[in-house]
C-alpha cells in the first residue's frame, strides 16, 4: 500500500489487477493500522469511500473508462467542505458543520471518480506549522513518532507518506502544503495564484491561501493539478488562463535551463545541515545540464515580517463570521493561536496603526512582487531549501511562537508574490527527511514539473518510505 502511486493504482485498476472495493478496503485496514501511531484523520470515512469505489467497479465492469484518479484512495484536509462530510477546519467551533455543498476541488475529484477515505488533522483554521494547534490531536511525523509532519497540512502530508492514502489535497497560505511535505518526504504543490479555485476553501488569508496536492512523486502531482485548475465563475480570485497538460513536460530535458540560487535562502537560520544537503541537490540539476545562477532576493528576509502583518489581518476580517450565530458556537472554542492571530490583525487594521503597519507591509509585498517577476527575466526557476530545518520534536516550539513562525521563512514569499512552488525530497538528515524547493514565474508550473521531475528520477529519495 504504501508504495502504490495514482499512476500504478490506476494501471492496476485498468488491468483489473485489484479492483477499487479491494483497493480502498486494503488503505482503510492500514487506516485501522497506522492512525493510532500518526493520528493523521479526524474523520474516516469508511462507509462513503466503499460506496465511491464500487461505483468505479461498475462502471469498469461495464467497460467504460475511467479518469486517472477514479477509485483511487484520497484524503482531504479537513478545510476543504464536503457536503453531508462534517468539516471542522480543525476547530471546536465548527465540530458539528455539516457544509450543504462541496468546495469547487473537490467537486472536481468527485467527477472524476474520488474514493475519499477521510479529512486529514491540521493546525485550526490552518494556523500553525506543526499541527500541534489542531482542536482534536496532534498528528505524528511517520519518520519518527516523536517528530511534528509540519502544518498546517500535516494531516494530510503524513496520511500520504504513511500510505493511508495514495494522495491528498492540502492548502497552502504560507507554506502549508510544502512544509509539510518536506518534513514528512511527500512531494507537495502550491500552484499559481487563482490557479484552482478557493470556493469551498474554509478562508484564513484570502490573498494568500491556495489548494494544492500532496502525494508520492511529481508525476501524481501533475496529474493532479490537471484536475483540479481552472476557472470557476463561483471564485473572483479564479484565473481564466488555459491549462495545458502539465504530465507532457515530464522527462523533457533541463539542459539549458538557468536556475537561480539566491544567497538569502542560505543565509542566518539556515541548518547547516539542511544547506549542504540542498548544495548537493543543485549539484544533481547541474549535472544534468542546468546552468547555476547565483542571484540575489534581498527583499525575501523582510517576507516573515510582512506576511505576518497580512495574514493576520486578513484573519481578522475572515473569522468575524464566527459571531455565536451562524455556526452555534461561541468565540471561546478558538485556541490560543487563533486568538493570538486574531488579535495581531485587529491590532494591525486599527486606527491609528493602519498606516504603520497594514499598509506598510501591502507595499513592501509588491516590492517582494517585483523582485521576483525581475529575477524572473534572467532565469527559468529559483530552488532553494524547502524549510530551515527538518521536523522539530513535538513541544519543541509550542510554547514560542516567534520560533514556529520562522517555520515559513523559505516558503511565505512564493504566497506573498503568488507565485508557483514545489517541495519534493531531495535527501535525509540523521534519517528525517529533507525537502528541495523549487519556484517559477506566474503560471510557469510546467517549468517546476519539469526540473522537479528530472531531479526525481536521477535520485531514488521519494522511493524511500518510513518504517512503520
Amino acid at each position: 500500500m504504501k508504495d502504490l502511486t495514482i499512476k500504478t493504482s490506476h494501471k492496476d485498476l485498468v488491468s483489473k489487477n485489484i479492483s477499487a472495493q479491494e483497493l480502498t478496503r486494503e488503505i482503510l485496514k492500514r487506516i485501522k493500522e497506522m492512525e493510532p501511531k500518526i493520528n493523521g484523520f479526524i474523520r474516516i470515512t469508511e462507509d462513503l469511500a466503499i460506496n465511491q469505489a464500487k461505483k468505479v467497479d461498475d462502471l469498469l465492469a461495464n467497460g467504460q473508462s475511467i479518469s486517472m484518479i477514479s477509485g483511487v484512495p484520497a484524503s482531504l484536509k479537513d478545510v476543504l467542505v464536503t457536503k453531508d462530510v462534517v468539516t471542522t477546519a480543525g476547530s471546536k467551533i465548527l465540530e458539528n458543520f455539516n457544509p450543504p455543498y462541496s468546495a469547487t476541488a473537490a467537486e472536481k475529484l468527485l467527477d472524476n471518480g474520488l474514493v475519499l477515505v477521510g479529512k486529514t488533522n491540521m493546525d485550526e483554521f490552518a494556523m500553525g506549522a506543526s499541527t500541534e494547534n489542531s482542536a482534536y490531536k496532534i498528528t505524528k511525523n511517520p519518520w519518527d513518532e516523536s517528530r511534528v509532519p509540519g502544518g498546517s497540512s500535516g494531516g494530510s502530508a503524513a496520511s500520504v507518506a504513511a500510505g493511508m492514502c495514495i494522495y491528498s489535497l492540502g492548502s497552502d497560505t504560507g507554506g502549508s502544503v510544502r512544509q509539510p511535505a518536506s518534513f514528512c518526504g511527500v512531494v507537495g504543490l502550491k500552484p499559481t495564484y487563482g490557479r484552482v479555485s478557493r470556493y469551498g476553501l474554509i478562508a484564513m488569508a484570502s490573498s494568500l491561501d491556495q489548494i494544492g496536492p500532496i502525494t508520492k512523486t511529481v508525476e501524481d502531482s501533475a496529474i493532479l493539478l490537471n484536475i483540479i485548475s481552472g476557472f470557476d465563475s463561483k471564485d473572483a480570485t479564479s484565473a481564466v488562463n488555459k491549462v495545458p497538460d502539465y504530465t507532457k513536460v515530464l522527462g523533457k530535458s533541463v539542459k539549458g535551463l538557468k536556475i537561480g540560487l539566491p544567497k538569502e535562502f542560505f543565509g542566518e537560520g539556515i541548518s547547516k545541515d539542511v544547506k549542504e544537503t540542498i548544495l548537493i541537490a543543485v549539484k544533481v540539476l547541474e549535472n544534468l545540464g542546468a546552468k547555476i545562477v547565483d542571484i540575489s532576493l534581498p527583499r525575501s528576509k523582510e517576507a516573515i515580517s510582512v506576511y505576518y502583518l497580512i495574514m493576520p489581518s486578513e484573519v481578522s476580517a475572515n473569522l468575524a463570521r464566527y459571531d455565536g450565530i451562524r455556526y452555534g458556537k461561541t468565540r471561546d472554542k478558538f485556541g490560543a493561536e487563533v486568538k493570538r492571530r486574531l488579535m495581531l490583525g485587529t491590532y494591525a487594521l486599527s486606527s491609528g496603526y493602519y498606516d504603520a503597519y497594514y499598509l506598510k507591509a501591502a507595499k513592501v509585498r509588491t516590492l517582494i512582487r517585483e523582485e521576483f517577476s525581475n529575477a524572473f527575466k534572467k532565469i527559468d526557476c529559483i530552488v532553494g531549501p524547502t524549510a530551515p530545518t527538518t521536523a522539530f520534536k513535538i513541544g519543541e516550539k509550542i510554547d514560542n511562537p516567534l520560533a514556529m513562525y520562522l517555520a515559513d521563512i523559505l516558503t511565505v514569499s512564493a504566497n506573498l508574490a503568488g507565485i508557483p512552488a514545489i517541495s519534493l525530497p531531495c535527501g535525509f538528515i540523521k534519517g528525517v527527511p529533507v525537502g528541495l524547493q523549487i519556484m517559477a514565474n506566474y503560471w510557469q508550473e510546467e517549468t517546476i514539473f519539469q526540473v522537479a521531475y528530472a531531479y526525481e528520477q536521477s535520485q531514488e529519495w521519494y522511493t524511500r518510505k518510513p518504517n512503520l
